[in-house]
């Protein structure tokens, strides 16, 4: 088993995203990157922890590649927003890769530029890559949010859409 930790603007969508890929075996949302010990949700959100909300991911390595998880990750938020997606905005919600190792480094920046370079965003990519230092988890009542309140305002109209796009684009990847 390995471990990712991305950071995709609010981490409800992207913990509901990366639940769906096979060999992905755990995704627990929290903060990371900041100067904070053990930050609470409403701190993070003053965006003066210096954290982002992320979702560290446990992955099977022999049914999805580090590299998968990183299309995923560009491919299902804005990575061109600074510090912004949709109507969420502060640092709390930079789109960001904490590596955990020299190779997840390496593979990231090499698929960072690819997708730089491939026009597929008119403004340049500002994606944050970090070394991981540490990772607190956020309040139980943000795990597994979409699960356990799809009807929720949020979640119907910011996750579910997105949801859909993603299961178009990466079905075969689905678990």
């Amino acid at each position: 088993m390995e471990i990712a930790t991305f950071g995709t603007g609010c981490f409800w969508c992207t913990e509901a995203v990366f639940q769906q890929l096979k060999g992905v075996k755990s995704v627990v949302s929290g903060f990371s990157g900041g100067h904070v010990e053990n930050p609470s949700y409403e701190q993070v959100v003053t965006g003066t922890t210096g954290h982002a909300e992320v979702c560290q991911i446990q992955f099977d390595s022999d049914q999805i590649s580090f590299e998968n998880l990183l299309e995923v990750f560009f491919e299902t938020h804005d990575p061109t927003t600074l510090n912004r997606q949709g109507n969420d905005y502060g640092p709390q919600y930079r789109s960001a890769i904490f590596y955990h190792t020299e190779e997840q480094r390496e593979i990231a920046e090499r698929v960072k530029s690819k997708y730089d370079a491939s026009g597929n965003w008119k403004k340049p990519i500002v994606t944050e890559i970090t070394a991981f230092d540490k990772f607190y988890p956020a309040e139980d009542y943000h795990q597994n949010y979409f699960k356990n309140n799809p009807n929720q305002g949020y979640c119907r109209y910011v996750i579910a859409p997105k949801l859909q796009k993603f299961e178009k684009t990466f079905k075969l990847k689905l678990g």
